[in-house]
């Protein structure tokens, strides 16, 4: 009868469409079998050495898709070289969304380079999940950019630490600090001099240098010419080494502080022995190149992943094992999300998060959040390079920003 075939045809649609909701049909990136991820990472130019942040992270994912994946689907996971140029992560992350159709943009590398992307994404509703960055605005603009959290302890909370433990035990100190100018940089500055508070006058110099330079030589030696004891430095990649390499060469051997994302031991060995033994960073995942963890379950278990799904990674690598920390997060969170999944759902579940078990992590560190709360990892531990490796000392330490 033709007067019944609107209605007939309309309750097939609906049907259609109900069954393409119950396997994921109607959520970018995500179908029966798959949900497609994306990200950026450094896989070329100065900050290559972080590369192996993303392929940790993809060697535990396929580890997660064997092992049948999450209510059966399996992640794919599409990382795109940036270069750590902002101008190449937007560029990347459009392709990404808009021609890949990923379901999210997951911990893409780099502070300068997840803010280029950042209101994009949250205008187009695509969750920015675990950015690795540990600038304080991933988690304290959650108001106005609620499809956005980080995932690392903040630079500010990094930066008072060090703060504290120097106006506490050296507290003769001269400091002369080296930073990248710009947010992260900045973020380990502003939260270093806070945490001085009164007494900030131990500061004599601080010195900026641009991402886009090549070599931070004149800055050493204006650090060393200022009379400092105490080296901040609150640089990435190259830059680190760099004025590793440069105190060596003026014979300068102050007390070394360096930021966590430059202090993977790989990196460390780069540097001249004398000057790097010694230096001070935190940390919050257990170094696979540190004699301590030799027998621990987490770091059997990365291994176990490396040498199955990501072969041509050091073993020792502590980039590789902060990509599989951050990965197990991102399962844990598309777990709690449900098997209707969207992209609502994902960032509802990154928003509650109570982890205690992540294997890749120091003992007794909760990744934890709340809808107001979006710093995932708010605990960290102080290490000391000694004889070509870190050891940890003191308890955990609250890293909140």
């Amino acid at each position: 009868m033709p007067g019944k075939t609107p209605a007939l045809l309309a309750a097939a649609v609906a049907a259609l469409a109900l069954a393409a909701t119950a396997a994921g049909g109607t959520t970018p990136g995500v179908s029966a079998n798959e949900i497609l991820i994306g990200g950026t990472v450094p896989l070329s130019g100065e900050a290559a050495a972080a590369a192996n942040i993303a392929r940790g992270a993809a060697a535990y994912f396929a580890y997660t898709n064997a092992h049948g994946g999450v209510y059966g689907r399996t992640i794919d996971y599409e990382y795109l070289d940036d270069g750590y140029d902002p101008n190449q992560t937007v560029q990347d992350v459009r392709k990404l969304v808009q021609s890949d159709g990923v379901f999210a943009v997951f911990g893409s590398v780099g502070t300068s380079e997840n803010l280029a992307v950042r209101d994009f994404l949250n205008q187009s509703q695509v969750p920015q999940l675990f950015a690795n960055s540990g600038a304080t605005a991933f988690g304290a603009d959650h108001a106005k950019y609620p499809w956005t959290i980080g995932y690392l302890p903040t630079y500010r909370a990094e930066g008072e630490i060090y703060a504290r433990y120097i106006a506490t035990n050296l507290p003769r100190a001269r400091v002369g600090v080296l930073y990248q100018d710009d947010s992260y940089g900045n973020d380990l500055l502003n939260g270093f001099e806070r945490g001085l508070g009164a007494k900030r006058s131990l500061i004599v110099s601080t010195q900026g240098y641009d991402p886009t330079a090549t070599d931070v030589q004149a800055q050493i030696a204006a650090l060393k010419g200022s009379g400092a004891n105490v080296l901040c430095i609150f640089a990435f990649g190259k830059f680190s080494i760099q004025a590793f390499n440069y105190a060596g060469q003026l014979g300068w051997t102050p007390q070394i502080f360096v930021n966590d994302v430059s202090a993977a031991a790989p990196l460390m060995r780069l540097a001249p022995a004398r000057t790097a033994a010694g230096a001070i960073s935190i940390v919050y995942l257990k170094d696979p190149a540190s004699p301590a963890w030799r027998k621990d379950p987490g770091i059997a278990l990365y291994r176990q992943i490396l040498a199955r799904y990501g072969k041509g990674i050091p073993p020792g690598d502590g980039y590789a094992i902060a990509g599989m920390a951050s990965a197990f997060t991102l399962v844990d969170a598309l777990q709690h999300a449900g098997r209707n999944l969207t992209r609502a759902g994902v960032m509802k579940a990154a928003a509650s998060l109570n982890e205690a078990n992540n294997p890749f992590l120091l003992p007794g560190i909760v990744v934890r959040t709340t809808p107001k709360y979006r710093f995932p990892v708010s605990q960290v531990q102080l290490q000391r390079w000694t004889k070509g490796h870190w050891q940890l000392f003191g308890g955990l330490l609250p890293a909140r920003p």
